[in-house]
């Protein structure tokens, strides 16, 4: 008995062992979404139609795919290099939205064809 014990282990440890030697089955790059911080105005903030926003875009950012909707209308957008690294990106409010809360909704892929969101709320008043 201690011998069929002994065999099974020898037989058990020789697969593990060959199995390690290969790594790690995940050989793919990792994914670093874009990252979005300093929104202004502030969430939930009162502001009036045709106001300007801005926010700041992590440097791993493909400045060309930042898409801002407001309320599902397309903004215009000036994206500016940070000396610091990232993107300082600005836009203008749709004039024509007026007293009602209003999501500024933020899609841009990063490296690797990673996509990141963000938004905020504010409301847009009459």
């Amino acid at each position: 008995m201690k011998i069929i014990n002994c065999l099974g282990f020898f037989i058990l440890m020789t697969f593990a062992s060959a199995s390690w030697a290969y790594g790690s089955s995940s050989s793919s790059k990792a994914c670093a979404k874009p990252e979005f911080s300093n929104f202004f105005p502030s969430e939930n903030a009162n502001v009036t139609a045709g106001s300007d926003f801005t926010f700041s875009a992590s440097a791993n950012t493909s400045p060309t795919t930042i898409k801002v909707a407001v309320k599902e209308f397309p903004a215009a957008l000036k994206v500016i290099p940070r000396n610091e690294g990232g993107f300082q990106v600005s836009g203008t409010l749709p004039p024509s939205l007026k007293g009602v809360y209003a999501r500024i909704a933020i899609t841009a892929e990063g490296q690797n064809n990673c996509k990141g969101e963000a938004g905020w709320l504010v409301k847009i008043l009459e």
